[in-house]
């Protein structure tokens, strides 16, 4: 299975990882496979790129977050703390930094560029599992399974905590960075006021009950999408609340949903492969 597909800072390759412990980077748009990292002891979970393409950093089962070099196809560093499997990993903006949940209820950072085994900060509010973490230029961005989205301003030294009541399985800001779009066990995604946490939309109509399922906001944050265990793929209409759309992707749980950062082109995991989707006048830059 494939658990996340994620495209790269600025979407010409994308990153896939999953039960077979590997990573994988691809040219998405070629559909051809450039290389394979090998080096978790057990599944991978997540896996996001540097700013600069040169360096990948990954969580998975075996508990551990890795840091990768891209061109060498290496382990540069591994970081041990967590006591649970790793959900989600981020780099900051400049890469020095990696930000890793894990299903022990903590968030850590780990510094890129000491040989400090420990993490240089851990947060650890969370009462149960941390699902998915999120960065903007300050800010953390946390779901958890106990129900609350959880935002630490690093400015200001402030943690802000809205509670949604169901398990959150995955968050993403917009991207004029106004907004926060969570995801929960409820089979309902909802959009909140960054600043206020008043509830700006709520969208439903996918079925989303066990699985740790991706929500995602299109280029123009015109649009929010969520997988579905139906095997579909759906978008609303931000403002109006409306369905625009459905996708088939497949069979069984759509497992990760990634959006281009700056074009209409959506990656999409089901099972064990990967679907990329794109109108058809779509050129890759």
């Amino acid at each position: 299975a494939v658990r996340a597909a994620r495209f790269n800072a600025d979407g010409n390759y994308c990153l896939t990882c999953g039960s077979d412990k590997t990573l994988k980077l691809w040219n998405p748009h070629k559909g051809t496979a450039l290389r394979t990292y090998q080096g978790h002891g057990y599944e991978v979970l997540d896996a996001a790129g540097s700013f600069d393409n040169s360096q990948i950093c990954s969580g998975g089962a075996d508990k551990a977050v890795a840091l990768w070099d891209v061109t060498t196809g290496q382990v540069v560093r591994k970081y041990r703390g967590h006591a649970g499997k790793v959900n989600c990993v981020q780099f900051n903006e400049e890469a020095t930094v990696i930000v890793s949940g894990s299903i022990d209820s903590t968030v850590r950072c780990w510094d890129c560029r000491s040989r400090r085994p420990d993490p240089i900060q851990v947060l650890d509010e969370a009462k149960d599992g941390i699902s998915s973490v999120k960065l903007s230029a300050h800010e953390i961005l946390t779901g958890s399974v106990d129900g609350r989205v959880r935002r630490y301003d690093l400015r200001t030294g402030q943690l802000c905590s809205d509670y949604i009541g169901s398990p959150i399985t995955s968050v993403c800001f917009s991207k004029d960075g106004q907004c926060v779009l969570a995801a929960s066990l409820d089979s309902t995604l909802r959009l909140l006021d960054k600043d206020t946490g008043e509830l700006l939309g709520e969208y439903t109509g996918h079925r989303s009950t066990t699985y740790r399922l991706d929500c995602v906001l299109n280029e123009q944050d015109t649009h929010v999408g969520c997988a579905s265990e139906d095997g579909h793929v759906y978008f609303w209409d931000l403002v109006e609340g409306s369905l625009a759309l459905s996708l088939p992707v497949g069979q069984g749980v759509v497992q990760s949903l990634a959006f281009h950062p700056r074009l209409p082109c959506l990656l999409v995991a089901t099972q064990g492969q990967v679907t990329l989707w794109r109108e058809d006048t779509f050129q890759p830059e």
